[in-house]
């Protein structure tokens, strides 16, 4: 059985993982681009982890510059098995109040300035992306948060927008109207990398505010969101720490087949594939390129 490896990106508030053991950095170079921090490894109750803050240290990164790929690439590098993303979001929803972590469930990709594949001329490439999410390590976590006694939600779509800036109020309304829950601007394209990386992946969304739409938080107060969200980190930390305690050391086969993404999903004809991408695919796609 693999080996499994827990991989934590953390998102806005959470720039280091509390109770990570025998921490560690690796620089881990990405033919892709510059990741946002080193890897920082280590491990929690036996368990190895690696973790990376997706705005870099002191938070650097505006959710369009990030690296997406070189972030997924360098992880897959450094043996992640499984990786959980951790993220800042507004709530669209009246019972998913400032405070509450969402494990959500789907995904609306609405960026338009970011690159969303690791494949492309010269090697082609088209996975399932129905159930972005593992349900396994979706169980895992709602276990976790229930451990904790941290409010949450299981179950719900996160609507991700390209930013800086916040929604209009119009955008905010129309959103609603689609059903969505919570809004954010970073988990795309990273869970549809993760997912070529074949990479099991789940997502917590710590709601900081409504967002524009409700009547009595008409604005986004960044001095609230700001406070609300150092509250969210604490309990991100204990979200991680009773995942990481009670996570199988052996990986499980996904269900959805999230770890074997690419069994049949490259279409380029071996002949005709090009070498330069293949040997960036060293790591993504190493398992299926490989093949005699």
């Amino acid at each position: 059985m693999t080996k499994s490896v827990l991989g934590i990106i953390g998102g806005s508030g959470l720039y280091d993982l509390p109770g990570l053991e025998n921490k560690r950095e690796a620089a881990v170079s990405s033919p892709w681009g510059e990741p946002s921090s080193a890897v920082h490894l280590g491990e929690i109750g036996g368990l190895p982890i690696a973790f990376i803050p997706r705005h870099g240290a002191g938070h650097v990164y505006p959710p369009s510059a990030i690296d997406y790929r070189a972030n997924i690439d360098v992880l897959k590098r450094v043996g992640v098995t499984d990786l959980i993303s951790i993220s800042a979001c507004g709530s669209l929803r009246e019972d998913l109040p400032p405070g509450t972590f969402v494990i959500v469930d789907q995904f609306v990709d609405r960026t338009f300035a970011r690159e969303k594949s690791f494949f492309g001329k010269g090697c082609v490439a088209h996975v399932a992306l129905a159930d972005p999410v593992s349900p396994r390590l979706a169980d895992r976590l709602e276990a976790a948060a229930k451990a904790e006694n941290i409010p949450h939600s299981r179950g719900g779509t996160y609507i991700v927008m390209e930013g800086p800036q916040f929604s209009t109020r119009a955008e905010s309304f129309l959103y609603r109207s689609w059903g969505c829950s919570v809004i954010g601007m970073t988990n795309m394209p990273e869970a549809k990398l993760a997912r070529e990386a074949e990479l099991c992946y789940a997502t917590v969304a710590m709601v900081t505010d409504f967002d524009c739409w409700h009547d009595d938080h008409t604005d986004v107060d960044i001095a609230d969101i700001l406070r609300v969200m150092k509250e969210n980190s604490e309990k991100a930390g204990r979200l991680v720490a009773r995942l990481a305690a009670d996570f199988p050391h052996g990986h499980e086969p996904c269900p959805l087949g999230s770890d074997r993404a690419l069994e049949h999903a490259i279409i380029t004809a071996p002949e005709a594939r090009d070498p330069a991408l293949l040997a960036k695919l060293d790591a993504i796609a190493g398992r299926v390129l490989n093949r005699r």
